[in-house]
């Protein structure tokens, strides 16, 4: 069984905030929901932990997997070092953008990996964002379809009828209206690389602060970051077969945001 961390602790050696590892205790065990995070540090926190899986709350700017060419940190080798120290290994299960803040899957065995890595080819998992996109939708909610091909860091727009292209499907449900922008919970049907921001962009509601599909998105200042979170995440679990649900609130630039482009409040009469 893993340690239990208390709440707060940081671990310096290996660059984690530990916030709590409630492992096979409270709301966490597998079949449960755990409690949110809430916290604005740079770096990651541990939300849930146990034998077999590390479901860390990744902030923007700190890349997944460490850059080719590059000795900067990365989540999965800040990671690595401190399971390193308990003989325990990282392995890498799924992906999400640098610039994109919230939940990452790691698993501790390659066993463990290929179960949960063959549930995310299969799609299963259920994978939702928080984004704020520009402009008001025209539904509260809605399915988009499209086929992207990668072409080098980008995703380019294609027909269904390319055969180098792969379908790009999510759902997304408009959470609160903004001025001029609107908070959006996406579930991911389909798992492509910048599939929310360039299926939003490809629609005319690009996510705000996201420079690589939509330039003029430079000019932002409220966020210094695409205004994008993983918010929650549920897999089942590669030994027990039980279902994980992990929820992870956005940070402090995120809110920040949301704050700034809220109405006003209604003066009560």
């Amino acid at each position: 069984m893993s340690t239990e961390w208390s709440d707060n602790v940081t671990d310096r050696q290996a660059g984690l905030h530990i916030m709590k590892n409630f492992s096979r205790r409270g709301d966490s065990r597998p079949g449960h929901r755990n409690r949110p995070s809430d916290h604005s540090d740079r770096g990651p926190s541990v939300l849930y932990e146990d034998d077999a899986v590390v479901v860390l709350d990744k902030p923007a700017g700190l890349p997944a997997v460490p850059v080719s060419g590059s000795d900067a940190p990365s989540a999965l080798s800040l990671l690595s070092a401190r399971l390193k120290r308990n003989r325990q290994r990282a392995y890498v299960v799924h992906r999400i953008d640098r610039f994109t803040s919230g939940i990452l899957l790691f698993a501790k065995t390659e066993a463990d990996r290929d179960i949960l890595v063959r549930q995310f080819l299969g799609h299963t998992p259920m994978r939702q964002y928080l984004a704020v996109v520009r402009g008001r939708l025209a539904s509260r909610e809605g399915t988009l379809v499209h086929y992207l091909r990668r072409d080098g860091m980008f995703q380019t727009l294609r027909t269904e009828s390319d055969p180098t292209a792969a379908r790009a499907e999510l759902r997304y449900a408009v959470e609160r209206p903004l001025r001029g922008a609107s908070l959006v919970r996406v579930t991911l049907v389909t798992g492509l690389q910048n599939q929310i921001r360039v299926q939003f962009s490809a629609i005319g509601h690009p996510v705000v602060g996201d420079r690589k599909y939509h330039p003029e998105e430079a000019s932002e200042r409220r966020i210094a970051r695409v205004a994008l979170h993983a918010a929650h995440l549920q897999f089942v679990h590669p030994r027990s077969g039980e279902s994980v649900a992990i929820d992870c609130q956005p940070p402090a630039d995120f809110r920040s945001l949301i704050q700034a482009l809220s109405p006003p409040a209604r003066a009560r009469g």
